[in-house]
């Protein structure tokens, strides 16, 4: 079990190594746009495995807040590149977002019961920890846009929340 959690943690692939934490900052605008829906989507598709898959209620209650926050911000964010003309840019770390995702889904979907419980709240911990770090460490300090930084500042104090949240879920099923 803990050899599992511990591959969901590393596939993860967002521990904002230097390199990559270099890297996103150097991007733009519309490309952080882009990661932060494609990272808001993986959440979502995990909270549907836990739906699917859980039976803990605690568990589905927060998978359906996850669902319902993530895909808010989601809608946000699309009403404000609307309102801008602009369009969010695919890039390298959307892609390997992506590519990260199947793994774990493909490795969570393998368990049932306890083990699945434990695995998905692990892997929402990790999860939101990266995506955190990124967000408030990389990314929202090189935003230009004011509007757009409005945006992410509120969608990381809604995902600080959602950390602490999945914390406290790691901690009751321990």
């Amino acid at each position: 079990m803990k050899k599992m959690i511990s591959a969901l943690v590393l596939a993860v692939g967002l521990t904002g190594t230097q390199a990559v934490a270099q890297d996103v900052a150097e991007m733009s605008d519309l490309e952080y746009a882009h990661i932060a829906y494609t990272a808001d989507n993986i959440d979502i598709r995990y909270a549907h495995l836990a739906l699917a898959l859980s039976e803990n209620p605690d568990i589905h209650e927060f998978a359906n807040t996850m669902i319902r926050d993530h895909t808010a911000v989601n809608e946000a964010a699309l009403g404000l590149l609307d309102k801008l003309g602009a369009t969010a840019q695919d890039n390298a770390f959307s892609q390997t977002l992506n590519e990260n995702a199947e793994e774990i889904i493909n490795n969570l979907s393998q368990l049932r019961g306890a083990e699945f419980d434990a695995a998905y709240a692990a892997n929402e911990l990790a999860y939101h920890q990266a995506v955190n770090e990124l967000v408030g460490g990389t990314m929202i300090p090189n935003i230009d846009n004011p509007e757009v930084k409005a945006l992410f500042e509120q969608g990381y104090e809604i995902f600080k929340a959602h950390e602490g949240h999945a914390e406290m879920m790691v901690e009751s099923l321990n």
